[in-house]
Formats: structure tokens, sequence, C-alpha cells
């Protein structure tokens, strides 16, 4: 069981397309109706659409493998969070997913920490990154990368909204 991580490009657009559907259903799916649910994820996670992250230039992609079995992913690029301090040339975490069984291994801040490196690869800069308010030990991980809580905004998934922390580091 050792950890590989690689750029996604966007021949891997039904991987991650898959592997994005299965980990956002294994954090998130009991917090919502079938009905919002599969909105958010035909919404989100289609291989078109994940395609489309995968050929803008602007966002990087990190896929995680343990052997031949992907295992997570992070996507990284400009911050689009609606805060009044994010300025032109912030960056954000936009999403960092392990499936349930790759969890508690440190996988997860090996992935933050490529994104962020890559975030960061032209100097310091600020970053951001938005995550679920009940999800508290991705709360700890980014705080010990020091994140800290700056604010707070709705996320949608169909029609239902979730709490969700604004975190910053300068």
């Amino acid at each position: 069981m050792t950890l590989k991580i690689r750029r996604a490009t966007p021949a891997d657009d039904a991987l991650l397309s898959a592997l994005s559907r299965q980990t956002f259903i294994e954090t998130f799916a009991h917090l919502y109706s079938a009905a919002d649910l599969h909105a958010f994820l035909d919404e989100t996670y289609t291989p078109g659409v994940v395609a489309l992250l995968l050929s803008n230039p602007a966002l990087a992609c990190w896929l995680a493998f343990d052997g031949d079995i992907a295992v997570g992913h992070a996507l990284a690029g400009p911050c689009s969070l609606p805060h009044a301090e994010v300025r032109l040339g912030d960056g954000e975490l936009k999403r960092l997913y392990l499936v349930a069984e790759a969890q508690s291994r440190g996988w997860g801040g090996q992935l933050l920490d490529g994104a962020l490196a890559w975030l960061e690869r032209d100097g310091p800069r600020t970053n951001w990154l938005g995550v679920y308010s009940d999800n508290l030990g991705a709360q700890r991980l980014y705080a010990r990368r020091g994140f800290e809580v700056v604010g707070e905004y709705l996320f949608a998934v169909g029609a239902a909204r979730d709490r969700e922390l604004i975190m910053r580091r300068d």
C-alpha cells in the first residue's frame, strides 16, 4: 500500500468523473435527498464537465493511486470563493477527496501539500478553500497547514444548501 500521485490529464476524464462521484457519495450522500444528490452529481461530475476542468490551463488536478486503484484527487486553481477579501492572483484548493478506505493514512495531506506547492510555484500567495462546516477532520488537516476560518457561505447541492466554512492561509 504505497501512494502514487500524478497530475491528471484530459484523458482521465472518465476516471476522475467516476472517482469524484464515488468520493462525494461516500462523504455526503447521507445529507441529501436522492433528487438533490443526483442533480448535483449530474451537474458537476459528468465526464464532459470533468474534461472541461482538466483542459483548463488555469486549473491543476492530481490523482492519487494505491497500486493501480485511484483512491483520491485534488483540484486547485484561481480562487472563486464568495469572500470580500479574495484578490486577483489568490489561489484555491477547490477539491480534496479520498475514498473512505484510503483516509487516515496521511494521503490527504500529501495531496494538499502538492496542490499548495503548485499554487505557490511562482512564489507565496494567499490561498483559500471551502470546507463543509461539519467536516471536522478536514478542518483539522487544513488548520495544521496554516489555514484559518475567515467566513462562510452556502453551497448548493440540488435544492439543498450547506453551510461551508471559508478558510484562508496568507
